[in-house]
């Protein structure tokens, strides 16, 4: 068995990884790339994986990158299943086609810009692709072994990373040897809302594993709730707005049902909160689909609250009209629009608008990821670069970590001890990191490994 790693790899998108044996050529997500335009678009458009002669891909969940390259992957040639859990396949479908749209809002405005004697650019793809590719999709429930051939079987278990997402467990025969490998996806935290809690599961022979935030402890929620409901206070004092970039699939979910609990409590500030994202509502809704499959919390919730994620205060944005209203809004209030690192979206434009006011908090909730323009703001550099304008920051920039839904450092060494409990791991590859969180994870894995951790760089192999 060989495994060849072409994403995700000493960085932390673009989730990509090849286990071919003598019968199957099998990918472990196809995301994007995430960061600066012009690397991206160049990792983005070249696949080293071969597609037209993959057997399938598993996919983990349906963050943008780790499934975002999926249409690009079909345009390329693939044509074989794709193998995930029924709600990652509804929000995939809804992600992928906002993808695409993005793609070719993108080629548009980087075309406006463009010389004309240079060939003009075009989308990674387009909505047909992702229409054709999401009729690929072959969708397995938690907890089942499925044998999909004599040589290969596969069962999802609950990752409490987003809806639908999984750990992936394999087996895997090559000249008559079995051995076992787990995909931890993104495995996510313990006793946070909506969710279960990420799914022990029995060692490996082979483990590839994330390490977002392996250097990290997460606060407690209530510790979150606590400075959330400090810095909305403080912009209603000032009669600021307060700018949310979030992720419309996950992050805004959890964040407007911590302002529901708040809102229940009688401990949120009486001002409007606006989620500037139709993608958002989309995904809602599909949250609200597949409430079955989440948390026993948000189950009891539901005995009082008919809808958690709302309340008389928040209202759903949907026309670009409505959003552009809200860059002219006077007084206090809370936008929470995309993207989450600040590439993409609405929230650029909401960010031109009010970077440059000092009554108004930037609230960052989610990881920036180096060269974005979210990172460049947590980072405090006095002028960024916005829709083409110098603006400077003089907003107030606070960052909640505690809403990440990664495990940290106690929620992997707490997941790590389970694969332990039995038999251990043979080999382990840690991926989806920056370079010290990666050697973290690996610190942590060290003793439940037959060999060392290895943290691998991109295009590298290894036999197994």
């Amino acid at each position: 068995m060989k495994i060849t790693f072409f994403g995700a790899a000493g960085e932390v998108t673009g989730s990509q990884h090849l286990i071919e044996t003598e019968n199957l050529r099998i990918l472990l997500d196809c995301g994007l790339f995430q960061g600066h335009r012009v690397e991206s678009r160049r990792k983005n458009e070249q696949f080293h994986c071969l597609p037209k002669t993959l057997d399938g891909v598993i996919l983990s969940h349906a963050h943008t990158d780790h499934c975002g390259n999926l249409p690009g992957l079909y345009k390329a040639g693939f044509r074989g299943p794709i193998f995930c859990t029924p709600a990652t396949a509804d929000v995939a479908e809804v992600m992928l086609h906002d993808s695409a749209h993005i793609q070719e809002e993108d080629a548009r405005y980087l075309n406006r810009k463009h010389p004309p004697e240079l060939p003009r650019i075009q989308p990674l793809y387009d909505d047909e692709h992702v229409t054709r590719v999401i009729k690929q999709f072959e969708t397995i429930p938690y907890g089942e072994w499925h044998d999909l051939s004599k040589d290969f079987r596969l069962r999802f278990q609950d990752a409490g990373h987003i809806l639908g997402s999984a750990i992936c467990e394999m087996e895997i025969c090559e000249r008559g040897d079995w051995k076992r490998v787990v995909f931890s996806g993104d495995l996510g935290r313990r006793g946070t809302p909506l969710l279960h809690d990420p799914q022990r599961v029995d060692g490996c022979d082979v483990l590839i594993t994330e390490s977002t935030y392996g250097n990290r402890i997460h606060p407690a929620a209530d510790d979150i709730k606590a400075q959330l409901k400090t810095i909305l206070h403080r912009a209603e004092a000032r009669g600021g707005r307060v700018i949310i970039p979030a992720f419309s699939l996950g992050r805004t979910q959890n964040f407007v049902y911590f302002l529901n609990e708040l809102y229940n409590a009688g401990e949120l500030p009486a001002i409007p909160v606006f989620v500037d994202s139709p993608l958002s509502s989309e995904i809602t809704s599909i949250y609200r689909r597949h409430s079955a499959v989440l948390d026993v919390e948000f189950q009891r919730c539901m005995q009082t609250d008919r809808d958690p994620f709302s309340f008389p205060a928040l209202r759903y944005i949907r026309s670009q009209s409505e959003s552009m209203e809200l860059n002219y809004r006077k007084g206090a209030f809370v936008i929470i629009a995309a993207s989450g690192m600040c590439e993409a979206g609405r929230v650029i434009h909401h960010l031109l608008h009010g970077l440059s006011d000092p009554k108004n908090i930037v609230l960052l909730i989610g990881y920036q990821a180096q060269n974005t323009l979210g990172r460049r703001i947590q980072d405090r550099i006095p002028i960024v670069r916005v829709l083409d304008h110098d603006v400077k920051v003089q907003a107030e920039v606070e960052t909640l970590q505690g809403l990440s839904a990664h495990a940290d450092a106690e929620d992997f060494k707490w997941w790590f001890e389970g694969l332990g409990a039995v038999r251990g791991v043979g080999r382990a590859f840690v991926v989806h990191g920056e370079q010290e969180s990666s050697q973290a994870v690996a610190h942590l894995l060290d003793h439940v490994c037959d060999e060392a951790p290895t943290i691998p760089k991109f295009g590298e192999s290894f036999e197994i």
